[in-house]
């Protein structure tokens, strides 16, 4: 849960200082006045993370040399600066060196947003990117060994474009095995904890009677043959072509593959029902709830789709839902039980409730 925001020359808001209300809060506004914003800032001071962009750089207000975001997260401040191209943080008053010992602090969150949907009818990179996601918060140290595959990669790349075959790739390799097997393990484990939330939640939302698959798709069973028998390959195109870097999961419906054959409306009720799953396997091990961060999702849904996603969102958990209307929420239902703010121009002021 997070008590408080504090924002300082963060995209849109020269500064903001807001209490956040324990059971959550929805953010009303037309396009472009800061709600997204608003979510992202929460995103980044639990995660290090922005839906948006890796660039931290863009996350800078204009003509500004840094950003400051703080707030109060599971009773504790929590405070991250970005200055001259570094990061800054601090937990209770303390500075933090390492990200993993930050990110190993309590606090977790499932995002909803628009570009949801390439989890079904995108590349394999949004779904490693889903995946690597929910590793990393359920084992904060999945993120380091992710890390060390990803600059193992990278270099062992440059060596293939180098053209440079000989002891340095092979220990480059070496470490693309010991940090993959890891990485593989970690997935397959946490794609079946995921997939009978993942039907849960799908019998909510859709309420058709439709049959959801999910399964994890490595890229190689065994890494140290894989390697061995794609060497001459990764010669010719010089980029190492096997590893969980290119692993993926697909998603049946019925039996068949949910992005040829499910509907629009089919493949968002997915969509949805991978993020609720991931909130309910947080929960589930962690013993508390992640804070559900809604950006103006709702319209892409039809009415119904929006009250059955509204009625499957945990009622422990604290919600912060962007929208740039309101008018189409059940009058019993939990949107018009949340404390509602205008976003404008930067601004975010109290609105009087129905």
């Amino acid at each position: 849960m997070i008590r408080s925001l504090k924002l300082l020359n963060f995209r849109c808001f020269p500064q903001l200082s807001l209490d956040v209300p324990a059971d959550g809060a929805v953010f009303v506004g037309a396009n472009a006045q800061g709600k997204t914003s608003l979510l992202e800032a929460v995103g980044f001071l639990i995660r290090l993370h922005s839906a948006r962009t890796n660039k931290m750089r863009q996350l800078v207000s204009f003509e500004k040399d840094g950003f400051g975001i703080a707030g109060e997260v599971c009773e504790l401040e929590r405070q991250v600066r970005f200055e001259k191209s570094a990061l800054q943080m601090q937990m209770g008053g303390e500075e933090v060196s390492r990200r993993l010992d930050f990110l190993s602090a309590p606090g977790r969150i499932v995002w909803f947003g628009n570009a949801d949907l390439d989890l079904l009818n995108g590349g394999g990179d949004p779904r490693r990117k889903y995946l690597d996601f929910v590793c990393s918060q359920l084992d904060p140290y999945y993120l380091g060994g992710l890390q060390r595959y990803r600059k193992a990669l990278k270099s062992r790349n440059q060596l293939l474009r180098d053209r440079s075959y000989g002891k340095e790739l092979q220990v480059y390799t070496d470490l693309l095995i010991q940090y993959g097997e890891v990485l593989v393990a970690i997935r397959k484990e946490v794609t079946e904890l995921l997939r009978p939330h993942v039907i849960q939640a799908h019998s909510k939302i859709s309420k058709a009677g439709e049959e959801v698959g999910f399964e994890y798709c490595p890229n190689s069973t065994d890494l140290k043959e894989s390697f061995a028998q794609n060497s001459s390959r990764e010669m010719k195109q010089c980029q190492t072509v096997v590893g969980p870097h290119r692993d993926d999961f697909k998603v049946l419906l019925n039996g068949a593959s949910a992005d040829d054959f499910a509907s629009e409306g089919q493949q968002r009720s997915i969509v949805l029902s991978l993020k609720l799953a991931q909130g309910e396997l947080l929960q589930a091990k962690q013993g508390t709830y992640p804070i559900y961060l809604l950006d103006d999702i709702f319209g892409e849904l039809d009415v119904d789709r929006r009250n059955a996603l509204m009625d499957s969102l945990p009622k422990e958990a604290q919600l912060l839902i962007t929208t740039t209307q309101i008018d189409w929420a059940s009058k019993e239902g939990r949107m018009n039980d949340l404390t509602r703010f205008k976003v404008e121009a930067g601004q975010v002021l109290l609105m009087e409730s129905l």
